[in-house]
């Protein structure tokens, strides 16, 4: 990170930071070429662990790619405007970002599928009273982020801006 002023470290900030955001971009290695796509998520935490929950449909290019390869990253935003300067390199923006590295899966079990997404939920709404079963369950899938590493910035606006 080259703007070290920037850089998110207390982990209480981090939490709030991944728990705060609307979705996250998945990136992905399709044979050597880079896909991204943009996909609501729910957070969880086993012990001193990090789990993102993602859901789609049960076919895919997303699924195809991670049957192949299961190395993935993640970057999330929240608070972003832009703002102008009286010259063209004084415009800029503000924002609190995220960025992330793991392992992504695809979630067989329907057990933790119904969980994957009771914390996808809980993340996305504040509320914890959805219930899942496994009827429900077998017409999209879930995916689990295995977190290995996360990062975070912020820009926050200056008092002359």
């Amino acid at each position: 990170m080259t703007r070290r002023e920037r850089e998110i470290t207390d982990e209480n900030e981090k939490k709030n930071l991944l728990e705060g955001c609307e979705y996250l971009h998945l990136g992905l290695v399709d044979k050597g070429a880079p896909y991204v796509v943009p996909l609501n998520y729910g957070v969880d935490y086993v012990g001193d662990k990090t789990y993102i929950y993602l859901h789609g449909a049960n076919t895919g290019r997303k699924l195809d790619i991670i049957r192949e390869n299961s190395i993935c990253c993640f970057t999330m935003e929240r608070n972003v405007e832009s703002f102008e300067g009286k010259v063209a390199c004084q415009y800029g923006m503000i924002y609190e970002c995220l960025m992330g590295t793991g392992n992504v899966y695809i979630v067989d079990d329907p057990q933790e599928k119904i969980h994957g997404l009771e914390v996808l939920m809980k993340t996305q709404t504040g509320k914890d009273d959805f219930k899942f079963d496994e009827r429900l369950v077998s017409i999209v899938s879930v995916m689990r982020i295995d977190v290995d590493s996360i990062s975070a910035k912020r820009r926050p606006r200056r008092q002359d801006e």
